[in-house]
């Protein structure tokens, strides 16, 4: 029996010390060495401070930013305590007065678009955290954007255009913009109007 007992705790110990130290140690340092970006989180870093992550949306409101999807997590959106979707279906009477009352109020912030609202500004992404938008969706928005900073429409678009990413590895998603960083380049440019004046 006292032969059991040792042997039991031999394994356990030699287990624990394995995949609860080992293990992760070499985890998180092959991490570390092959992506370190990724395995940090994916910073997005602006004037020397973390300014948030490639990964996680943020809530813009200012008619001078690019907004992005509607978010489903907590009251203000892009709280990631609160990730997931709203669950509702397609039949939901609560999901299509959603939808319409943000429709109505893409419309009524982008006026100049007259184009069908591109889908993903109506519709809550499943982690209710996306950092993307179509690219329509940013285009979308390009005249607000503009208006409100004084820029020309054409410089505006031409920022979207270079900010739209392809499928990943070419081939997995849709193109896509992630508005963070569309929204830092836009600030960029933004000082640097202001340093030639």
């Amino acid at each position: 029996m006292l032969t059991l007992v040792r042997q039991s705790l031999v394994v356990t110990l030699l287990l624990a010390a394995l995949l609860c130290g080992a293990y992760p140690v070499l985890v998180t340092g092959a991490a570390q060495a092959l992506l370190p970006h990724k395995a940090n989180g994916s910073p997005v870093v602006a004037n020397g401070q973390v300014t948030g992550s490639d990964l996680i949306g943020q809530h813009f409101t200012e008619a001078g930013h690019f907004h992005g999807r509607p978010s489903a997590a907590g009251d203000d959106g892009y709280d990631a305590a609160a990730s997931g979707g709203s669950n509702l279906g397609p039949t939901s009477r609560a999901l299509a007065e959603a939808m319409q009352a943000r429709a109505a109020a893409l419309r009524a912030e982008n006026p100049d678009w007259k184009a069908p609202l591109p889908p993903d500004m109506v519709t809550a992404s499943a982690s209710g955290l996306d950092p993307h938008v179509s690219p329509e969706g940013a285009r979308m928005q390009v005249a607000r954007v503009a208006a409100a900073r004084g820029l020309s429409a054409a410089k505006v678009t031409e920022l979207v255009e270079a900010h739209v990413e392809g499928p990943q590895l070419g081939l997995f998603g849709e193109p896509r913009v992630n508005v963070l960083r569309l929204n830092l380049a836009l600030d960029a440019l933004a000082g640097e109007r202001a340093e030639d004046n």
